[in-house]
């Protein structure tokens, strides 16, 4: 059975004294508001760290290659190194020697003769060219070439890929499956990278319930806080808590200060409105912590910022799950970013065409839900579901958001709009 007890007792206020107790709050731009958030962080300390747990992070100093790669000659094909000057078809030569890869001997293709090689093995001294397999009879004692190919096929040379010494990534790179492959090929075990941000978020509101049982009439499932904390390890932060709170001010300053000892960045969800139960606005207002604005956006108009006593900042988003989502893209997620190091704090922004008719309201800038997909060479975008804050739904089958700029009320089908894009992939 769902949890009913009872929540916290709650002021009673006439609709005037509540109007009256809620101070007017700036109005901000969303890119005013975006300046304003990402001037509360700064990159994270440096530590070196194995490449087994750099992934996501940024590097935080330029690195080099300690070898040659390849580091010699390597056959590109299973098949047959030979001097370039015997390649001729029908000929036939005595297979003087076999060369795996992981061969550590100097070997030497007599001339006239050749070395059946395989894939990655070096190139033996005499032989500038390898045959593959397939053109030839595949024999082991004396090969028949039925083909031809170019004086220094299927080689790759020493070096051609980088160079000992060359800067093969460089500071602010966040490290992914292929950067880490390369360090890993390059010599390095190790690498410098800026500290991941630890994360606490901090879902409230008594109407939550966090066991997935039944609920009670007025009760719904939290998700805010599952959704926010992915998000943040998705951006290459480290996520040390997730607290779902009722709506009590004194519950939640107790949290917030506790958190905020031990977390780079605080963010919260709910409780940031103008409502007589808007716990997390008393909190930060009766702690001295932020202040509450206005953003002109949709979805995410109420915001909070701030700092905790211990310096680290606090974001309060909209409670709302789609409002959580888009302020986190737009406000937290480049803050993260720019914690951990990373060069590129912000998603890609691209070019797409419309699908269908989109309308938004004047004043604010509208982020929508969309998906993106490639039809007659050109990236195309499809509004998907509506503008409503709580449609969750359709915000879980978008990987994009439609931009539409303040002063714009009406996008017609088959106009190019700008999309942030987030199918890239997470850190």
């Amino acid at each position: 059975m769902p949890d009913t007890a009872a929540v916290p007792a709650r002021p009673v206020r006439t609709l005037d004294e509540h109007a009256a107790a809620v101070p007017a709050r700036p109005v901000r731009t969303l890119d005013e508001h975006a300046a304003a958030v990402l001037a509360l962080g700064a990159p994270l300390p440096v530590q070196q760290v194995p490449l087994a747990a750099a992934r996501g992070a940024a590097l935080a100093r330029d690195v080099v290659s300690a070898v040659d790669l390849p580091p010699w000659d390597s056959s590109a094909m299973d098949g047959y190194a030979l001097a370039a000057t015997d390649v001729r078809s029908g000929a036939v030569l005595d297979v003087a020697d076999d060369v795996p890869a992981g061969d550590t001997r100097t070997v030497r293709v007599p001339a006239g003769a050749a070395v059946r090689i395989m894939t990655g093995a070096p190139v033996p001294a005499g032989a500038d060219t390898v045959v593959p397999v397939e053109l030839t009879d595949a024999r082991s004692d004396r090969v028949t070439l039925h083909d031809v190919v170019a004086p220094g096929a299927h080689v790759r040379r020493r070096g051609e890929d980088v160079r000992t010494g060359d800067v093969v990534l460089h500071a602010g790179d966040v490290l992914g499956p292929a950067a880490l492959g390369l360090l890993a090929a390059t010599g390095h075990r190790e690498v410098p990278v800026h500290a991941r941000p630890r994360v606490a978020v901090v879902s409230t509101g008594s109407e939550l319930v966090t066991d997935g049982g039944a609920l009670a009439h007025g009760q719904i499932h939290e998700s805010n806080g599952v959704q926010l904390a992915a998000a943040a390890e998705a951006a290459g932060a480290s996520v040390v808590d997730v607290a779902v709170l009722p709506d009590d001010v004194p519950d939640v300053l107790r949290v917030l200060d506790d958190l905020g000892a031990r977390a780079d960045v605080v963010v919260t969800t709910g409780g940031v409105s103008v409502g007589a139960y808007d716990v997390v606005r008393d909190a930060l207002l009766t702690g001295g912590h932020g202040e509450l604005v206005h953003v002109r956006m949709q979805p995410g108009k109420p915001q909070g910022v701030g700092r905790l006593p211990s310096g680290a900042p606090v974001l309060s988003l909209p409670g709302n799950p789609v409002s959580a989502f888009v302020s986190f893209e737009v406000f937290v997620r480049p803050l993260l970013r720019r914690m951990l190091g990373a060069r590129d704090v912000h998603r890609r922004r691209l070019p797409a065409v419309l699908v269908s008719d989109v309308r938004s309201p004047a004043g604010r800038r509208q982020l929508l839900r969309a998906r993106l997909d490639v039809r007659d060479g050109a990236l195309v975008a499809t509004p998907v579901g509506g503008p409503g804050s709580h449609l969750l739904g359709s915000l879980a089958r978008a990987d994009a958001l439609l931009d539409v700029p303040a002063d714009v009320t009406h996008v017609g089908a088959g106009e190019t709009v700008t999309v942030v894009d987030l199918r890239e992939g997470d850190a």
